[in-house]
């Protein structure tokens, strides 16, 4: 809401939006008008993984890509679910602009840390099993 609205009460505001609506149909001023953007293209599942494939991706790299769950990529690409409206746009710009999204994901973050568990040995469960065998 503009600054002229702020202090007016309900009314006021009504009143002061209903005359600048007349004035404007009358051509004595210019309203301020915006231009939203389509909303995204529909994706099927062939082209999610089609997608997917073009950017050598595997269905868990693609998934952290679109910050979604690897299940969520294999339902789309299996044509059980479709992607929200939020997806499909970053489904859309990682199609048009996938250096753009490289570079994003390419640069180091500050604070970050893995989220991967240190892996263990193949003795390591063997180990700590034969310790609790033999207490």
């Amino acid at each position: 809401m503009s600054d002229k609205y702020e202090n007016m009460s309900v009314f006021q505001q009504l009143q002061a939006g209903l005359e600048d609506s007349i004035a404007h149909s009358k051509g004595q001023i210019t309203l301020k008008t915006i231009t939203l953007p389509a909303p995204p293209p529909k994706v099927g599942a062939a082209e999610v993984s089609r997608l997917r494939r073009k950017l050598k991706m595997s269905q868990a790299v693609f998934a952290a890509t679109l910050n979604v769950s690897t299940k969520t990529i294999q339902s789309w690409e299996q044509g059980v679910r479709e992607p929200s409206d939020a997806a499909l746009r970053m489904i859309q710009v990682v199609k048009t602009q996938p250096a753009v999204v490289q570079s994003i994901f390419t640069q180091p973050s500050r604070g970050a840390t893995s989220r991967r568990k240190p892996k263990r040995g193949p003795r390591a469960g063997r180990m700590a099993r034969s310790r609790a065998d033999s207490r």
